[in-house]
């Protein structure tokens, strides 16, 4: 009998990374040739994306209770959902979703997620409560497993969903990939000093810039690109937003390097053998930038020999890395069983 399955996490919103962990889920569960519900911010817009499935509206707690009731799995996940620094309210939203399947004595699955933080007591104490019986959890990374094993929670720690998503190798461009964000502590004089190290170094490239997210990405996006213009008028500057995972994917595949700030368009970058600079706004950027030894710059100090070490870097040592990133679905088979 096949499987019910409802799928819980940041979707709909059109997040290139969360986006991303959603297709290798679902190609995933196909294998499985269940039935698949997603829980959606825009179910029309996850519908088109994705053939044969079900898409709820977020809030709509009558069909999510139903098809819950339903289901045999919930899977929450992946990416940071439980936490409190976005705000309480987002924390209290998920741990609602796996309180409705518990409460049906419905299996659920915690998947690669990065767990906290969780500043709040109550938010604490519901978190540790329901996690303690979820079926299986799987976190992204060690602050998470060892928070979990603190609280007396077993999980087990996977690589990020995305490094197991299978990149062809195409041909490089002259292209220089750009992507940008806001975020806290983004500001003009940062802008302008990356679009003159950018125009000094590139100047002979072709630079596409790149908002994955428009409400937070694009005026970051449009600014820059009109400060590289007014530096170098000459420099051949194109602004992509609205772009499909596929689209975004296949473009930062054939540029020859990258600048991003989210941590998943890097990890593209790895994937396709381009060369890849981190923007450090957040600690999950500074780690993975330091686990593969790529360039980070900082919004607030100077860039010094970054693009240097750019242009220098070794691809060989970093597909060596990238190819030891296996994500390991042992665990989670097990549960789909």
């Amino acid at each position: 009998m096949k499987k019910r399955f409802v799928l819980s996490g940041y979707f709909g919103f059109k997040n290139f990374g969360d986006e991303a962990i959603l297709s290798v889920l679902i190609n995933k569960l196909r294998q499985n040739k269940g039935f698949i519900n997603i829980i959606s911010s825009n179910p029309e817009y996850t519908r088109s994306q994705y053939k044969h499935i079900r898409a709820i509206k977020t809030f709509d707690f009558y069909n999510i209770f139903c098809t819950i009731m339903k289901s045999d799995i919930l899977i929450s996940g992946g990416g940071s959902l439980l936490q409190d620094v976005t705000s309480l309210k987002s924390l209290g939203y998920y741990l609602t979703i796996i309180f409705i399947a518990l409460f049906f004595r419905k299996k659920v699955i915690i998947f690669a997620q990065g767990i906290g933080p969780i500043n709040s007591k109550i938010g604490r104490f519901l978190t540790k409560l329901l996690l303690k019986h979820c079926a299986y959890i799987s976190v992204r990374d060690k602050r998470s497993c060892e928070l979990l094993q603190k609280w007396g929670i077993k999980s087990d720690l996977v690589c990020d969903p995305i490094f197991s998503m299978q990149i062809p190798q195409t041909e490089k461009t002259k292209t220089l990939a750009v992507q940008l964000r806001d975020c806290k502590g983004m500001n003009m004089d940062f802008l302008d000093r990356l679009a003159d190290s950018i125009s000094k170094n590139f100047n002979n490239y072709a630079v596409e810039i790149y908002s994955f997210q428009d409400s937070i990405d694009f005026s970051i996006c449009e600014q820059f690109k009109k400060n590289l213009e007014m530096l170098n008028p000459e420099i051949k500057i194109t602004l992509y937003s609205n772009l499909t995972n596929s689209q975004i994917i296949e473009n930062i595949s054939k540029a020859q390097y990258l600048v991003s700030m989210r941590f998943h368009a890097i990890i593209i970058g790895l994937l396709s053998n381009t060369k890849t600079m981190g923007i450090n706004y957040d600690i999950k950027v500074e780690k993975l930038a330091k686990d593969f030894v790529i360039p980070l710059i900082d919004l607030k100090n100077d860039f010094g020999d970054k693009f240097e070490l750019l242009k220098a870097q070794n691809l060989i040592e970093i597909d060596k890395k990238v190819k030891n990133m296996h994500f390991d679905w042992t665990g989670f088979e097990k549960m789909l069983s």
